[in-house]
């Protein structure tokens, strides 16, 4: 799977660059900085929305009990839109806005979490979460929790 990594890294800059001079020869140097400007501008604020969005709902999950389990996936997911979207070009800043939509960024993870490259304890294909109690109730969690007391001893 990384053997093919390499390649990207030649592969969308050289298209990205292509797609800059097609566009600059049709509409101007100038309008096409602006909008590579525009875009990254935009983009900035939406994913500042979308994180603080995203926030409050790993918030509401974790009072809840629950695993914020697809609220942490999609902070990552935001992360590396936020990275295409300040990152110069058409190509990124079309990949970096559907990092920003929420519902292409769900389908992303769950066909990831599908494909079997990242496991959650959990989550399940509706999207629903269990708590701890849930999973465990009344405790019960195969005895792998140990009760103990903890004291802090300071030199």
């Amino acid at each position: 799977m990384f053997r093919h990594w390499p390649l990207l890294f030649i592969v969308i800059p050289l298209a990205e660059l292509y797609l800059i001079i097609e566009v600059g020869g049709q509409i101007g140097a100038f309008w096409t900085v602006m909008i590579i400007i525009g875009t990254a501008v935009i983009g900035v604020n939406l994913l500042r929305v979308q994180g603080f969005s995203t926030l409050r709902r790993a918030q509401k999950n974790m009072e809840q009990g629950a695993m914020p389990a697809m609220e942490m996936m999609e902070g990552i997911v935001l992360a590396v839109g936020g990275a295409l979207l300040i990152t110069p070009g058409f190509l990124t800043d079309t990949l970096g806005f559907i990092c920003l939509m929420p519902a292409a960024r769900q389908a992303l993870i769950r066909a990831v979490i599908k494909r079997g490259n990242v496991q959650m304890h959990g989550f399940h294909q509706s999207s629903s979460y269990q708590s701890y109690s849930e999973v465990h109730p009344k405790g019960n969690d195969g005895g792998r929790t140990l009760e103990g007391e903890f004291h802090r001893k300071d030199d």
